[in-house]
């Protein structure tokens, strides 16, 4: 008896801790099933990794939601990178500027002529005109015929003398032609008229006002002014001579050139200036030249 109650005694102590392990156990597994997450330990390559499945019933069963590498012990792992910020769409690259249009030194010898027609501004006399631009040289006829359009129609033209008018006509009689031509054309037209224009200037022969591409394109290096305004320049200057001006001098140091002042050729001390008239109307008028 007392051996056998000796045996109970041993066994006793050992069923209950026996019992209290499997207690333990099985509040752990709640304690893990109860949060709907089951972490699954996978090996890849040497890399350690946690998967969790989501099964929110509790039976692990879910998709994976994410995989986290678990780093070697002994080291630290670094926190998730932040997601990256999407990237804004690109905007398109800006096409470049296009590039001035090449002096051709000679033309095709044909000319086409703006299809525009305009309303007839000024008083008095009122001068039809077409414009014409040589084939071949790479200028527009209807942009062409619109800055001349917008030259004479400026009150600071030749309009502002209050006897000279001006209507762009694409078709019908016609007074004068404004034609832009290559420089060799413009010599052949303006040379068979008396005129030596050197493949740089430009003409009032017959009825046409010749212009030099050159000039159209590049300006002048004697005008520090704009482009446009050189243009204006020519403009005014050949249909000055149209309507009956000749040739002026500068007026005097620090003082505009007159529109009639061939400023090609320097302006001995004047400013550089397109235009007849001031916007107030006053002439700018300079020594007659032969």
């Amino acid at each position: 008896m007392p051996a056998a109650n000796g045996t109970r005694r041993a066994t006793a102590p050992s069923s209950r801790r026996t019992a209290a392990r499997r207690r333990r156990r099985r509040a752990r597994r709640r304690l893990v099933l109860g949060t709907g997450l089951v972490c699954t330990l996978a090996v890849l390559g040497g890399t350690a990794f946690v998967l969790l499945n989501g099964g929110g019933d509790g039976s692990g069963s879910g998709p994976v939601t994410q995989a986290r590498p678990i780093p070697p012990l002994g080291t630290t792992r670094s926190p998730d990178p932040a997601p990256a910020a999407p990237s804004p769409s690109a905007s398109p690259s800006p096409s470049p500027s296009p590039s001035p249009t090449e002096v051709k030194e000679k033309g095709k010898g044909t000319f086409t002529a703006a299809g525009s027609n305009g309303s007839a501004v000024g008083r008095g006399d009122i001068r039809r005109y077409k414009v014409e631009v040589e084939d071949g040289i790479g200028i527009d006829p209807q942009a062409a015929a619109a800055q001349v359009q917008a030259i004479l129609g400026d009150k600071r033209s030749w309009t502002t003398d209050g006897k000279d008018g001006f209507r762009l006509v694409s078709d019908g009689t016609y007074d004068f032609t404004v034609r832009i031509a290559s420089p060799a054309t413009v010599d052949r037209i303006c040379g068979a008229g008396g005129l030596d224009t050197k493949g740089e200037v430009n003409c009032d022969v017959g009825k046409q006002v010749m212009v030099n591409s050159k000039r159209w394109l590049t300006g002048s290096p004697q005008f520090s002014g704009s482009l446009d305004d050189y243009r204006a320049l020519i403009v005014n200057h050949e249909v000055g001579h149209r309507i009956g001006h000749g040739h002026e001098g500068c007026p005097g140091k620090g003082k505009l050139a007159p529109a009639m002042m061939q400023q090609i050729y320097g302006l001995n001390g004047c400013l550089p200036n397109a235009w007849p008239y001031t916007a107030d109307g006053v002439y700018i008028s300079g020594p007659s030249v032969p």
